[in-house]
């Protein structure tokens, strides 16, 4: 009773110690690589807590199993440190994994919004990235936008590739400054008031979001947002095309 007792005790330290870590963890992972909405929308909440979950209950699992007083002093001691070692590797591991999928980029692409993660962005057209703009950035997702094609063979040559899995959102050398296509953003972009005639159903989840944002349908523009497997709904301002709210919506 008292060895197993031992064993609990020692156990409770080591996940009291995995949990800290992982809050940590997730403080980096939740606010700057995965803000919201992407950790929705980019499956970064659910691809941490799989990876982390797994890290923080196999530690102190085995640390009940293996912990034992009558053992040399030495030797616990190397036991708990080979696992605390493997631990620490699989949690680097993790947040690797999770660090290679996170979104870098919400591109304005034709008529829609995508959001680009690192995985996405070939690495040989890297260095076709125009000045000033950040490739793959580390602190959450920048605003840019796909430039308008030079002439009919670039936009052959472009809509093949893209067909082919290389989506245009994803070049860097289409990006440009969010800024220098604020005009096109806004020529795409659609009333609210419309998108709610559009989705009647869906006028409380609409006006959910609109106050959320702080915002009003009536001076309000919506284009859709597609990341991966999901279509979201972004809001926009009809004056300056800034993004200023998101809906779990499919709006195409």
């Amino acid at each position: 009773m008292v060895k197993l007792k031992e064993r609990l005790t020692a156990s409770s330290v080591h996940l009291g110690l995995s949990v800290c870590l992982a809050a940590i963890a997730a403080l980096l992972v939740f606010t700057a690589w995965y803000p919201w909405p992407y950790r929705e929308v980019s499956g970064g909440r659910e691809l941490f807590l799989i990876l982390v979950s797994v890290d923080v209950i196999l530690g102190p699992l085995i640390t009940l199993v293996i912990f034992d007083r009558r053992k040399p002093v030495r030797e616990l001691v190397t036991d708990l440190s080979v696992v605390g070692v493997i631990q620490l590797a699989a949690l680097a591991y993790g947040l690797w994994t999770v660090a290679v999928a996170r979104p870098v980029h919400l591109v304005f692409e034709v008529d829609r919004l995508r959001v680009v993660h690192a995985v996405d962005v070939p690495e040989e057209l890297l260095p076709q990235t125009p000045p000033g703009i950040r490739p793959e950035p580390w602190t959450g997702p920048t605003m840019l936008a796909v430039r308008p094609f030079r002439d009919a063979a670039e936009q052959s040559t472009m809509t093949m590739q893209a067909l082919q899995g290389i989506q245009l959102a994803a070049r860097p050398d289409l990006w440009q400054p969010w800024a220098d296509a604020r005009d096109r953003v806004l020529a795409a972009a659609h009333s609210v008031e419309s998108l709610e005639r559009k989705l009647p159903t869906k006028a409380a989840l609409i006006d959910a979001a609109l106050q959320r944002a702080g915002r009003d349908a009536r001076d309000t523009l919506y284009l859709p947002m597609v990341s991966r497997k999901l279509a979201w709904t972004a809001f926009l301002d009809p004056k300056t095309a800034k993004v200023v709210g998101f809906a779990p919506l499919d709006s195409f």
